[in-house]
């Protein structure tokens, strides 16, 4: 988000984020709304938020008003979540459908992906499309494909062997160390604790000099847990939330991205610009992105632990780990260079110019009772 507002500002426009809660420094060239969402449970704070933003969107002239949280009212809506009616219907049981938060998040959804609306969508995974054509007949030209965004500013300055002794360092690990990055939190979903059992299948002599470095905002106690019991604690480190995952990234030897469910990965797209060899889960939507560079081994569907136990001990016992990593590199560089850098920003201005913004209401059909 932060990125193609700045693009916005950069081509000449002004951009105000409206939004319940800020992180890190903000910026000088952006207008930040801090907004205060009451209730008790979560469909209850989302929709006393989205009346907020209705109210001060309401108090201003506007162009376009882009959602990256599906509600009612948005022209465009970027579509870095899986379709909500799709995962309930997966995961959840019957009952689930009579609950209020069920309601709330399908009609926020409906509002965004019915086939009677007319808000535009930025796609990041596209076999995304076709599941929310199954559950609301969306037409096709509402769909925009997005191509990864190659972030190669984020590397911009950093050596690799002054940060790999940096990290070292902070965490009194041997500079010969084998080093796994995870990046990302919700450690279950993102597949942390597949990770570690990874890791417990290597040899004795292959765990001494292996660790896995964990980043992401989560509670540690389950991972832990997971840890103890195959009796690798002392590889794990938790690394909490931090913002130098770039030097982390080139920090590391190899990258894993495990996940249960992920609709994109951007995180991929950064490991493979990074070059790291990467090991992914079929389910993640730019799995594709990885074999297609023959960066590293897409795990099959349904996941198999024993595949993804050898797939990481192939890796490790690898002579080319960096000859690997650097496919990563040529093809994020392809895609760099045959792409615009605000190709997100670009499509904004376009939308803004074909039509005015409709007014940012909320189209009130009970979604708590």
């Amino acid at each position: 988000m932060l990125r193609i507002a700045k693009n916005l500002v950069q081509k000449g426009h002004e951009v105000t984020v409206y939004t319940g809660q800020w992180r890190g420094d903000l910026p000088e060239t952006i207008k930040v709304r801090l907004l205060k969402a009451h209730g008790l449970f979560n469909h209850q704070r989302h929709q006393s938020l989205i009346n907020a933003m209705a109210f001060e969107v309401g108090q201003t002239t506007v162009d376009l008003v882009v959602g990256f949280n599906r509600m009612p009212g948005l022209d465009a809506y970027y579509a870095a979540d899986p379709c909500f009616i799709e995962v309930a219907s997966k995961q959840r049981g019957w009952w689930y459908k009579l609950t209020s938060r069920y309601r709330f998040f399908v009609n926020c959804e409906r509002a965004v992906m019915s086939a009677s609306e007319k808000c535009k969508i930025l796609l990041l995974a596209p076999r995304e499309k076709k599941v929310f054509q199954h559950w609301y007949q969306t037409p096709d030209s509402r769909f925009y494909q997005l191509p990864p965004n190659i972030p190669t500013e984020l590397f911009n300055g950093l050596i690799k062997s002054e940060v790999r002794k940096k990290i070292c360092a902070e965490f009194s690990l041997p500079e010969n160390a084998k080093l796994i990055l995870m990046v990302g939190s919700a450690f279950m979903r993102k597949g942390l604790d597949r990770s570690i059992i990874a890791l417990a299948s290597l040899s004795e002599n292959a765990r001494k000099n292996t660790w896995i470095i964990a980043i992401g905002e989560d509670n540690p106690v389950a991972m832990r847990k997971i840890a103890e019991k195959y009796k690798i604690s002392d590889c794990l480190i938790m690394a909490g939330a931090r913002n130098d995952v770039p030097e982390m990234m080139l920090a590391a030897d190899i990258f894993v991205h495990a996940a249960r469910s992920e609709l994109a990965g951007l995180v991929i797209i950064e490991a493979m610009t990074a070059g790291l060899p990467v090991i992914v889960t079929e389910n993640c939507g730019y799995a594709a992105h990885v074999a297609a560079a023959k960066v590293g081994h897409v795990l099959s569907s349904p996941f198999n632990q024993q595949e993804f136990n050898l797939a990481l001990k192939n890796i490790l016992v690898s002579q080319n780990l960096k000859e690997l990593g650097q496919f990563g590199v040529t093809y994020t560089n392809q895609i760099a260079a045959t792409n615009s850098t605000c190709f997100e920003a670009d499509l904004l201005e376009s939308f803004a110019k074909e039509t005015a913004s409709m007014p940012f209401s909320f189209q009130d059909d009970k979604p708590n009772a």
